[in-house]
């Protein structure tokens, strides 16, 4: 179906100043629409409507609030309903990225701080200010539980650096952090946006002077194809009722389990270490 329009450029802004319409370069790209479809001299077809309501989705977007129980997926992406969403201004460890202690000892620093957030939310109701869209379908947004920034505790934590290539609004809250050694802070790890690309010359971060085997460890995965060290090799996976179970190197299906983070697995350095984090042996 076709529009077919005929008012002149004077009418449209008669009946603009009686309905009180902005005018100029601050009218909303809605406003903009709505005199298009309902006052314009031009012929539109439904393709052409379509695509104008395409660039609109953006801007409506960002105003949109979406607000419910959260299911935590790392500590900067969590998912609401049917909604998938990245904390916005922060940068957190995927799940399998290590880091190491104070003692200078592994750990699975992006577990702890996915652990840490479901903790702290402990099923509250989130409200998320949703501002853009990234490149992987997911909704940005500064989240709140109870009127509490969420991102804000995550960084003062020590869960999550300020992603200061977007924002500045948490620098003073990372500085209080390493100040405090809180989280990370407390031992070496490297910055969440280094370990995605890393190498044997990303920067370590942390309280901790670094051992010299230090990058062998944290450039490691705690779920990557290869073991992170010759100690840690029990392997860890999610069976289909859910459950976490390992697998020494012994066991009948051992060679069988293919480590991808995708699929849940992880590996363990010790038996006590993977019943810690709840799994169970292997019957078979």
């Amino acid at each position: 179906m076709d529009f077919d329009f005929s008012l002149s450029s004077r009418e449209v802004e008669g009946r603009r100043s009686r309905n009180g319409w902005p005018a100029g370069k601050n009218r909303t790209t809605i406003a903009v629409l709505t005199e298009i479809i309902a006052f314009g001299s031009i012929r539109m077809s439904r393709k052409t409507l379509l695509a104008i309501s395409l660039l609109l989705l953006p801007s409506l977007a960002q105003g949109a609030d979406i607000t419910g129980a959260a299911k935590v997926r790392e500590g900067d992406q969590i998912v609401i309903g049917n909604t998938r969403i990245r904390l916005s201004g922060i940068d957190a460890p995927s799940v399998d990225q290590l880091c190491l202690n104070t003692t200078g000892e592994r750990w699975t620093c992006g577990v702890a701080a996915r652990d840490e957030l479901i903790k702290h939310a402990d099923n509250r109701t989130w409200t998320c200010h949703v501002r853009n869209t990234d490149r992987r379908g997911r909704s940005v947004a500064r989240c709140e539980i109870d009127g509490e920034d969420i991102q804000k505790w995550l960084v003062r934590s020590g869960w999550a650096l300020a992603y200061k290539r977007v924002s500045h609004d948490y620098d003073a809250d990372e500085a209080a952090a390493r100040d405090m050694k809180a989280g990370m802070w407390q031992g070496a790890f490297i910055a969440p946006w280094d370990w995605r690309v890393r190498n044997k010359k990303t920067a370590i971060l942390g309280a901790v002077k670094p051992p010299e085997s230090a990058h062998a460890i944290l450039l490691a995965s705690a779920s990557g194809p290869v073991a992170p060290s010759p100690d840690c090799t029990i392997k860890g996976n999610v069976n289909g009722a859910g459950e976490c179970i390992y697998h020494k190197p012994t066991s009948r299906w051992y060679t069988q389990i293919k480590m991808k983070i995708s699929k849940g697995t992880r590996w363990f350095c010790s038996v006590e270490e993977a019943e810690a984090a709840g799994c169970r042996e292997t019957r078979r």
